[in-house]
């Protein structure tokens, strides 16, 4: 325990998601002793960020205006939406190039543990999209298909499952990424449920 203001700057950086006790105690000594880190930057942004970022209109991705860059682009293929958990999701399929087109961020997974619910999530948002069986933006193009790619953690499954029964009434093609053993992995080191995905989504080869 340190006095006054610097165990409070510790105890703040606790607080963010991912930080233990430890690396919150590194990053404030990092900030105290580097003259070069520039605090009255790092605050300005923090300002700007609250005041500016905002989460798209349509399907809840981070951005600075009403809709995200992806909602606006009309190159993307609106006929396919990929639901995610949070924007970092959104980031790390973008980086594969594989998925040209428009995503549905819930904002979470369902959690009875931590008392997320269904509806704390945007999935009445993704039912208003998907309900006149096409997204408004693309005309009589009808959306051919919904991609869960949630977690694949017990929050994540359920949130799936629960997905699933609700889209089944609208008669949209539904899909879940799928998962499994990753590459350079060793099987003693899978979990139960990694592994048990990766039986279910086996593939034959001859």
């Amino acid at each position: 325990m340190y006095d006054g203001i610097v165990q409070d700057l510790i105890d703040e950086f606790g607080r963010l998601p991912g930080i233990g006790p430890k690396s919150a105690q590194r990053i404030a000594f990092h900030i105290l002793q580097t003259q070069s880190f520039d605090v009255s930057r790092l605050a300005e942004l923090l300002t700007v960020v609250r005041e500016r970022v905002r989460f798209c209109e349509v399907c809840g991705n981070i951005t600075e205006e009403e809709r995200c860059a992806i909602c606006r682009d009309p190159r993307r293929d609106r006929t396919l939406i990929c639901v995610v958990e949070e924007p970092k999701d959104v980031v790390a399929i973008e980086r594969t190039r594989q998925f040209r087109g428009l995503y549905h961020v819930l904002g979470g997974a369902i959690s009875p543990i931590d008392g997320v619910k269904p509806e704390d999530l945007s999935i009445t948002q993704l039912m208003r999209r998907l309900s006149a069986g096409a997204v408004p933006e693309s005309g009589d193009e009808p959306v051919r298909e919904v991609i869960i790619a949630t977690d694949p953690n017990l929050e994540g499954e359920a949130t799936a499952a629960y997905l699933s029964r609700l889209l089944s009434a609208i008669e949209i093609p539904v899909s879940r990424l799928a998962s499994g053993l990753p590459v350079g992995g060793d099987l003693e080191f899978a979990d139960e449920v990694t592994l048990g995905r990766a039986f279910e989504g086996r593939t034959k080869l001859v």
